[in-house]
């Protein structure tokens, strides 16, 4: 299984690590840790996680209040969204591959 980050989740991923690194040096760092966490259960197992909508899946991060949204296609997991999970919950829908 490969993972690719769309290149809005991508901006969205630099966005949160550099506000988490400016609100306590080393935060940022352990955000990306996670994020590198929920990849690795991704690409273990790819449609265990809570499914949305459309073959849209959701994985959780452990220790952030975030979740990768993501869609499986063949061999590629593609992230939509590093999505806060309290905020705008269905932002991210107009960012998924329709093929």
């Amino acid at each position: 299984m490969r993972i690719e980050f769309a290149a809005a989740a991508e901006r969205e991923l630099d966005e949160v690590v550099s506000y988490f690194e400016a609100r306590r040096p080393g935060l940022g760092l352990a955000f990306a840790a996670e994020v590198a966490s929920a990849v690795a259960r991704i690409e273990q197992y790819p449609n265990a996680r809570q499914s949305l909508s459309g073959g849209t899946r959701r994985c959780l991060l452990r220790k952030f209040e975030y979740g990768l949204v993501y869609q499986v296609r063949g061999d590629v997991a593609t992230v939509y969204a590093v999505m806060h999970l309290r905020r705008r919950p269905t932002y991210w829908r107009s960012r998924l591959d329709t093929k």
